[in-house]
C-alpha cells in the first residue's frame, strides 16, 4: 500500500467519504523519503513505543510500525478511525484512540509502555497548537526520550534558536529547561497533499534524563522566563518590575546585578541556566520578606 501516492490517498479519502479538515490541519506527506528520514531520526532505540498524534490516514505511522516495537496514535478525527483500521490492518503493534491530544490522559494511556521500556513521541503538528500540544508533553513529567515533531518552519528557528539571537525567546528558554532541540530538516509545501502555505521542518528534542540546571522553584523559573519576555524591549530589570509587582525595582536591578548581568540587558541574552540563577535570587527574595 503506497500511502505516498497522491491518487492512493484521493481513492482511500472518497472510499471513506472524507475530506481534508482544515481545522485539524490535515496536510498529508505524499515524499516517502520524507517519510522515511522522520520515521529513522524520530527514535534511536528500535525496542521503543512511539506516540504518534495527528497519524491522519497512516502515512508515516506505517513506517513508524515498522521501526519500533509498539505504536500509540492520537487521532482527534473520529472518520479516520476506520480509515487507519483499513491502513495498518496487517500490523498487530498499533493501537488507534480516537482522542483530542489536548484532552487525552497521555500518562494512564502510556503507563502500560513505559513500564516496558522506553518512549518517544512523532507528531505533525497542526500549526495553530504547536506550543499548546508541545508544552503539555513537556509539562506532563512522562519520561519521554525523544520528540520529533514536524512544525511551522519559523516556530522550529524560534526552538533552535541561542541566546541572544533574534529567534530566540521565552518558548526557548522554557524548551531548554527540559531538553535540547535540534532542526533536522525542512519540508517543502510541494511534499503534502494538500500543499500547505508555508514551509515546514522537523525538530528533535531529546529530553534530559537528569536536567543540568535544577532552580530553587520551577514556578519561579518559568515566571522569571515570562517576564522577561512580555516586554522584550525593555531592560530586564524593568520587565522583571512590571511582572514581580510585588518587589521593589531596586530590589530586583540588584538580582539582575548579582547574577553578573549589567542593569541595561535585556532578556534576550539570557541562557537557561542564566535564567536559572537569577529566579533563585528572585525567590530567595520572597523568602526573606
Amino acid at each position: 500500500m503506497n500511502l505516498c501516492d497522491v491518487k492512493t490517498v484521493k481513492d482511500i479519502m472518497a472510499m471513506f467519504g472524507l475530506n481534508f479538515q482544515k481545522k485539524f490541519g490535515q496536510n498529508f506527506l505524499v515524499n516517502r523519503s520524507v517519510v522515511e528520514d522522520i520515521a529513522d531520526n524520530c527514535c534511536d532505540d528500535a525496542d521503543s513505543t512511539i506516540l504518534e498524534i495527528g497519524p491522519g490516514i497512516g502515512t508515516l505511522t506505517r513506517e513508524l510500525a515498522q521501526r519500533y516495537k509498539n505504536l500509540v496514535a492520537l487521532e482527534i478525527d473520529r472518520g479516520f478511525i476506520p480509515v487507519l483500521g483499513y491502513t495498518l490492518g496487517e500490523f498487530n503493534n498499533t493501537a488507534v484512540i480516537n482522542e483530542d491530544v489536548m484532552k487525552a490522559d497521555i500518562e494512564k494511556i502510556l503507563a502500560p509502555y513505559f513500564e516496558k521500556g522506553k518512549v518517544s513521541v512523532c507528531a505533525n503538528l497542526p500549526y495553530y497548537i504547536t506550543t499548546p500540544i508541545l508544552m503539555k508533553l513537556l509539562d506532563s513529567g512522562l519520561p519521554f526520550d525523544y520528540i520529533t515533531i514536524m512544525i511551522q518552519s519559523e516556530v522550529a528557528n524560534r526552538l533552535c534558536a541561542k541566546a541572544g539571537t533574534r529567534d530566540y525567546g521565552a518558548i526557548t528558554a522554557v524548551l531548554g529547561y527540559y531538553g535540547e532541540a535540534e532542526r533536522l530538516f525542512k519540508v517543502e509545501p510541494y511534499n503534502f497533499v494538500p500543499p500547505p502555505k508555508v514551509t515546514s521542518a522537523i525538530v528533535r528534542i531529546k529530553l534530559y534524563k537528569d536536567k543540568p540546571y535544577k532552580p530553587l522553584s520551577e514556578d519561579c523559573y518559568f515566571k522569571t522566563v515570562k517576564a522577561a519576555f512580555e516586554q522584550r524591549r525593555k531592560t530586564l530589570p524593568n520587565a522583571l518590575s512590571a511582572f514581580f509587582a510585588d518587589i521593589d525595582k531596586e530590589k530586583l536591578t540588584q538580582a539582575v546585578i548579582d547574577c553578573g548581568f549589567s542593569a541595561d540587558i535585556r532578556g534576550e541574552k539570557l541562557n537557561v541556566g542564566d535564567f536559572c540563577r537569577l529566579s533563585d535570587r528572585i525567590y530567595q527574595i520572597r523568602q526573606e520578606r
